[in-house]
């Protein structure tokens, strides 16, 4: 048998049933197939209330006898279709996970129990298994989050899991094209089930499986990997036998009797194997559209895919070494997947997908479902266009052709599109005859002379007497000339609005308008942004109300103020997006990586702001060996900028910036650490010739500093940060005495990789700079201080444009013309709502000002130095917190964002270990607009200023 389409891929279970009857005569019920083909004589089953033992089964009947009370009678089973869940269902799903998710064990229960009505046990075992789900993978599929899972099955083979709460209507298009690319990258065949809850996929004999970016695909490229995986599967052939059956293409040869399933299974293989060689074929258009329409939702999955480019879906990996609970349910349907797949060679496969003829395919899809493309004010002014109120008649000529273009006029129609007088050009035209005067519907109108006879067979109008011959000659098609017209010179209409203009009957236009569509000269769909029903319009007329349509939308795309970069840049670098789990902390590092951060604000502000940060996720990162971190320059004596980097990405984009100080004492640490390689201090002490530890200790950090040294660890810099660098020592000492910036192994930088060459530098941080802002100018570059500069990456940002990978345009006003980005960023930075208050590190990336963007004008010094902060409300700065606390700058901001602003400085100071204003824009703070909101917030009067307590409300 096979699982109902809910867990297989692409099969569902042929329908048929046998009648059940008794050996003297009388029918008991039906069973469903699959159950008799698993059935012998002489087996037991129950049906109805009654059980029976099978005598004989026959092609379309199994012979039964009572058999009451016998032991291992089997029920009756059917596996039938099951619609997959909803987007909006499963976006409820995953919001219900994420919030239980985030509650304590016992609070959750409650939650079950009071408010979902829950019993005890039903609860706790919910919460223990989300509880064992976060255990065994480290984070939770929710409508916020994807989790992509990898780990080796039993014999050794790769599977990919991936679990979304979003249905099976969406997971079933997405699967079978991931499972297309991965064919065309592999060159084999890919196993693969869907659910309501996920994915997952086989792979035979893979060395790797895919990365977690391939599973992401462009929103554009769905369809086309679909429609070309489609046809091969198992689901298009049971769509296609049943459209087949209902076109009455598999008739029954013996009427009266049943033909079993499976010849109906033979048949129609046979048909669909003639039928798809060509693609306008109608039933296989018609399974098509079933699919597409009914099984699956393309809309949905590709607005999905447009989230998680935009990064409001998150993708998270897991590496795993066995399926977590949630992948384990996807898992158990995985034998039952392909009992009824068919085998066919892919190359008869991708020629059927490229016989299939798309544009007659999307006109089935709904080409019509266009209300909110097209814009009320272009059908307007193209019907104005097509009725030739813009272009009027200026001649007896051109009015001759515009009667015949337009069809029957009356004398005052004539009149609002004639420039002249109307009424001379109407008489002379009659006078020679090249228009004639007839009634269409009680009314008197003028029409070309050779419209009489189609005039006449369509609408049953009386031509003038005197008409030569040759005009009344009988027409192939006139009531489809008549209409026709009408569409090719209307926008989009009404049924009833066609027959009312042509004074025909509102079946007979309906029946002409089916006939035009067959022919394709009309299409039926919903156009006008009000209307309402189904509508018709011209082909032409179709397309170019398109084109009219995106022309204008295109134009009303202006580039966005700085606000919108400052709303875009923090959602796009997951600011107050807390992401947690294994794979939080690696997928934060990938996004700043190569970006020069104040080693200060980098784990008190930058990684806080993104995840739910430990310090110990840095430090397992650190540990083996899978990340790096490397100085760019000093800041002061206690701080300075450092770049994180992904070990296997460092080569391709890390260069040296700094010259090497030279020294003694430098050049003896350089000579160690190059011939004996990855050192502890105690060895570089040695090594140097003992003396003083600080000495040797500051040489070490201009060394790290200048981007020539670093340490396995990140120990050593955060002791640097805290001011233990300098300890005075006065003789030399033991290694457990030295101070604690100098632990872990020292190596030298250009030992972790070797750089690589200019092509591959400017691709690669092309790459990490659209991942990481999403969106590159030229003050993007210059802000990141990458060597080579902008002219260096123009080359490969051109390229990719022309592939497709990035867009350029003025997306931002006041960055120049050289703007990329990526086609999720373009859509988020256009749709970012308003109102959000955000703090950031005035350092922190994600911060575009003082960067990409100037700073609002003011009188008071601002600057992205290390230890500021800045809030921005809306987008824009709001305040503007110098490195220590004690004075601000608070910009043009409404009275209202003042709460908002004091809570988000109650937040620092939570973060700090104190913190004090003392002024505000030059002036004590009890003298600002501030101070109201500051004591609201939790702040306090102090001996200087307002100061924030850790005790305090808010």
């Amino acid at each position: 048998f096979s699982p109902s389409p809910a867990t297989n891929p692409g099969t569902i279970p042929d329908r048929g049933l046998f009648s059940v009857h008794l050996p003297e005569g009388g029918r008991v019920g039906e069973l469903d197939e699959e159950m008799v083909y698993e059935s012998r004589p002489g087996d037991v089953f129950v049906l109805g209330t009654s059980t029976w033992k099978i005598l004989e089964i026959t092609p379309d009947r199994v012979e039964v006898v009572p058999a009451p009370a016998t032991p291992g009678a089997r029920m009756p089973f059917w596996h039938g279709d099951l619609l997959g869940r909803p987007l909006e269902t499963g976006r409820a799903i995953g919001a219900f996970t994420r919030e239980l998710a985030g509650l304590e064990a016992s609070t959750a229960i409650e939650k079950l129990e009071t408010e979902f009505n829950l019993d005890r046990w039903a609860a706790e075992n919910l919460v223990a298994y989300f509880s064992e789900e976060r255990e065994a993978a480290g984070i939770l599929p929710t409508d916020q989050t994807i989790v992509v899972q990898r780990f080796r099955d039993e014999i050794g083979d790769w599977r990919l899991v991936i679990l979304s709460p979003f249905g099976a209507r969406v997971h079933a298009p997405w699967a079978m094209a991931l499972t297309r690319r991965f064919q065309y990258e592999q060159g084999r065949d890919v196993d693969v089930i869907w659910a309501d809850d996920g994915m997952a996929f086989r792979f035979v004999d893979a060395g790797e499986p895919p990365a977690v970016s391939d599973v992401i695909l462009d929103p554009d490229e769905v369809e086309g990997l679909l429609l070309e995986h489609l046809i091969d599967t198992s689901l298009f052939a049971a769509r296609f036998r049943e459209a087949s059956a209902r076109a009455l293409l598999l008739p029954r040869r013996r009427p009266g009797r049943r033909t079993p399933l499976w010849l109906q299974r033979r048949r129609s293989a046979d048909l669909l194997a003639v039928a798809k060689e060509f693609g306008s074929f109608p039933i296989v258009l018609e399974t098509y559209r079933e699919v597409l329409q009914d099984d699956f939702d393309l809309p949905s999955l590709q607005e999905l895919l447009r989230g998680i480019r935009a990064r409001k879906l998150r993708i998270a990996e897991a590496d795993v070494t066995g399926p977590s609970p949630f992948a384990q349910s996807l898992l158990f349907a995985f034998v039952a997947a392909y009992l009824y797949e068919a085998d066919t060679p892919l190359a008869e496969r991708r020629a059927a997908a490229l016989s299939l003829d798309r544009e007659l395919l999307r006109e089935l899809l709904g080409e019509g479902e266009l209300r909110e493309l097209l814009s009320a004010e272009v059908i307007d002014a193209v019907e104005r266009e097509l009725q030739r109120f813009e272009r009027p008649a200026k001649s007896v000529d051109s009015l001759h052709d515009m009667l015949r273009d337009l069809g029957p006029l009356s004398a005052a129609d004539i009149g609002a599109r004639f420039n002249g007088n109307h009424v001379a050009a109407i008489e002379h035209l009659l006078t020679a005859r090249r228009i004639i005067e007839v009634v269409v519907g009680g009314q008197p109108v003028l029409a070309a002379i050779e419209d009489a006879g189609r005039l006449r067979d369509a609408l049953g109008v009386q031509p003038p007497p005197g008409i030569p011959q040759i005009y009344l000659e009988t027409v192939d098609d006139p009531l489809g000339d008549v209409v026709g017209r009408y569409a090719r010179t209307h926008g989009p209409f009404s049924v009833e609005e066609a027959a009312t203009s042509l004074h025909l009957p509102v079946a007979v236009v309906e029946m002409t308008l089916d006939r035009l569509e067959a022919n394709g000269r009309v299409v039926r769909g919903a156009f006008r942004p009000a209307g309402a029903g189904s509508e018709w319009v011209g082909r032409e007329v179709l397309r170019r109300l398109k084109r009219r349509s995106l022309a204008e939308l295109r134009a009303e795309i202006e580039p966005a103020d700085r606000a919108s970069l400052g709303r875009f840049l923090p959602g796009w670098h997951g600011i107050g997006r807390q992401r947690s789990g294994a794979g939080a902390i690696g997928e934060v590092v990938r996004s700043l990586q190569g970006a020069a951060i104040p080693a200060s604000i980098l784990e008190r502000d930058v990684l806080v702001s993104r995840m739910e940060y430990q310090p110990s996720d840095l430090d397992q990162l650190m540990a083996t060996g899978d990340l790096v971190w490397v100085g760019i320059e000093p800041i002061g004596s206690s701080d300075g900028r450092v770049a994180l980097y992904d070990r296997a990405h460092f080569g391709a984009l890390h260069r040296a910036r700094g010259e090497i100080p030279e020294g003694p004492v430098h050049d003896a640490l350089l000579g160690h650490l190059s011939t004996r390689g990855a050192s502890f201090f105690r060895e570089l002490y040695d090594a140097a010739g003992g003396g003083d530890p600080d000495i040797l200790l500051d040489a070490l950090w201009d060394l790290v500093w200048a981007g020539a040294v670093t340490n396995d660890t990140i120990a050593p810099l955060r002791a640097f940060l805290l001011g233990r660098a300098r300890t005075a020592r006065r003789r030399p000492v033991m290694s457990t005495s030295f101070p604690p910036s100098s632990a872990g192994r020292w190596s030298l930088v250009a030992d972790i990789g070797a750089p690589a060459n200019d092509t591959t530098y400017a691709t690669s941080w092309v790459d990490q700079l659209l991942e990481r802002h999403g969106l590159v100018t030229r003050d993007t570059v210059s802000g990141e201080g990458i060597p080579g500069g902008f002219t260096a990456l123009y080359p490969v940002l051109r390229e990719m444009e022309q592939t497709g990978r990035v867009r350029r345009g003025y997306f931002v006003e006041g960055l120049g013309g050289a703007q990329f980005a990526k086609p999720g960023a373009v859509d988020r930075l256009r749709s970012e709502a308003d109102g959000s208050v955000v703090t950031l590190a005035a350092a922190d990336p994600a911060n575009p000002y003082g960067s990409v963007v100037s700073w609002p004008e003011t009188p008071f010094r601002v600057s992205r130095s290390a230890g500021a902060y800045v809030v921005l409300v809306d987008g824009e700065p709001g305040l503007f917190l110098e490195r220590g606390g004690r004075s601000a700058v608070l910009f043009d901001v409404e009275p209202s964002a003042l709460g908002p602003i004091a809570t988000e400085l109650a937040r620092i100071g939570s973060r700090r270990r104190k913190l004090t204003i003392e002024s505000v824009n030059g002036e004590p703070i009890n003298q600002s607009p501030l101070r109201e909101a500051l004591i609201a917030g939790g702040f306090a009067p102090a001996v200087r200023g307002l100061a924030y307590r850790s005790n305090a409300r808010g």
